[in-house]
């Protein structure tokens, strides 16, 4: 879905200015993205299958949750109301760790230029899996895995991408402070 967005700045902070996403992927222009892991009591870590109809990283398996801020809409409202789009759990602003920003560029071999401050949170998936329902445009599959996933990206059997293992080495290293 084309969405008004707001644009950032190269270090992260609102220009006043907003532009459709499509626009801003296609110029380059920063702007504000959330990503929501998912964790379990017994250490496991909610990744979806991104529908393979996905422009970026199609058929691949990545966050719980994430998405795009839209104009003048608050990081916590924009992150519940990504996880209740795509996976149908509700959660409350007080369940939402923020862990970070992460700074993230990248460049897609079908043109679109990502770069964004991704917001990233943590929180605790209180219900079973199947009673989770996927947004079909967005989602293939929910599936839980080990946490030690996260910090497993650099086996070539893993199924997280292996550029990202920084960042999911800091997610895993969040959880964990949570769990103990």
């Amino acid at each position: 879905m084309d969405e008004l967005i707001d644009i950032l700045d190269n270090n992260g902070n609102y220009t006043g200015k907003t532009c459709l996403k499509s626009e801003a992927h296609k110029y380059g222009y920063f702007h504000p993205t959330v990503h929501i892991w998912l964790y379990t009591s017994d250490k496991k870590i909610l990744l979806q299958k991104r529908s393979a109809t996905k422009k970026v990283f199609p058929g691949l398996w990545d966050i719980s949750v994430a998405g795009h801020v839209a104009s003048g809409e608050k990081l916590d409202t924009a992150a519940i109301r990504e996880i209740k789009e795509e996976i149908n759990f509700d959660i409350t602003p007080d369940q939402l760790h923020k862990i970070g920003v992460r700074k993230h560029q990248i460049n897609h071999p079908n043109g679109i230029i990502d770069n964004e401050f991704h917001h990233v949170y943590i929180s605790e998936l209180t219900v079973p899996v199947k009673e989770l329902t996927v947004q079909k445009e967005e989602v293939d599959k929910l599936q839980l895995f080990d946490l030690e996933t996260l910090k497993n990206t650099r086996n070539l059997e893993n199924i997280l991408l292996p550029r990202f293992h920084d960042y999911y080495c800091f997610v895993y290293q969040e959880i964990n402070k949570l769990l103990l």
